[in-house]
């Protein structure tokens, strides 16, 4: 399969939080992805691309303490970046909050929850929240969260890498949007 090609001099930027709700108004059934202390750059490139791949409107991520579209978040992003709205806000509790009164749900991963992946309703409007690479989501990321989903492991590895447990959630998601959408 051939690869376009991307041209990364043109500058791929981080939008505002306006910019995230001028985008919201356009979208009747808004698919998000909010990413709470992403560190590595590697990991949050994958995590644009495969945001890319499943359809996700934006991609949304605290501006502190989080990495931000740099010339190797958009590399490995391998155009992703160019294409999906990447949001760096300034408290990321306060938008979980307004994502919530505008309807959105806030499913949130974490590998204690009861519940998994795959018996959670991940149709309609939609955020799913993706903690750091190391102690998962902050307290305050938590406390906004609607429901807690895992992925079932069935190996010794007790946790996936964020960037990888980002692609099992999202396509998870995309495959049920789908599926809803044939009904």
């Amino acid at each position: 399969m051939a690869t376009k090609h991307v041209d990364y001099s043109a500058p791929a930027t981080a939008q505002s939080e306006d910019d995230l709700y001028a985008l919201l108004e356009k979208v009747s059934t808004p698919f998000l992805l909010v990413l709470d202390r992403v560190q590595d750059p590697h990991n949050l490139g994958a995590c644009l691309r495969t945001a890319d791949a499943a359809g996700v409107h934006a991609v949304i991520a605290p501006k502190n303490r989080a990495v931000s579209l740099t010339d190797t978040v958009r590399r490995i992003a391998a155009g992703a970046a160019e294409h999906v709205p990447f949001v760096q806000v300034t408290n990321l509790a306060r938008t979980l909050d307004q994502l919530q009164g505008d309807g959105i749900r806030i499913i949130g991963t974490a590998d204690g929850a009861k519940g998994t992946l795959y018996d959670a309703d991940l149709t309609g409007a939609l955020a799913v929240v993706m903690g750091f690479e190391g102690s998962g989501l902050r307290r305050l990321t938590r406390e906004r969260c609607d429901e807690f989903v895992r992925i079932p492991m069935a190996g010794a590895v007790e946790c996936l890498n964020v960037s990888v447990a980002t692609g099992v959630c999202l396509f998870e998601a995309r495959r049920q949007r789908n599926q809803a959408a044939r009904k």
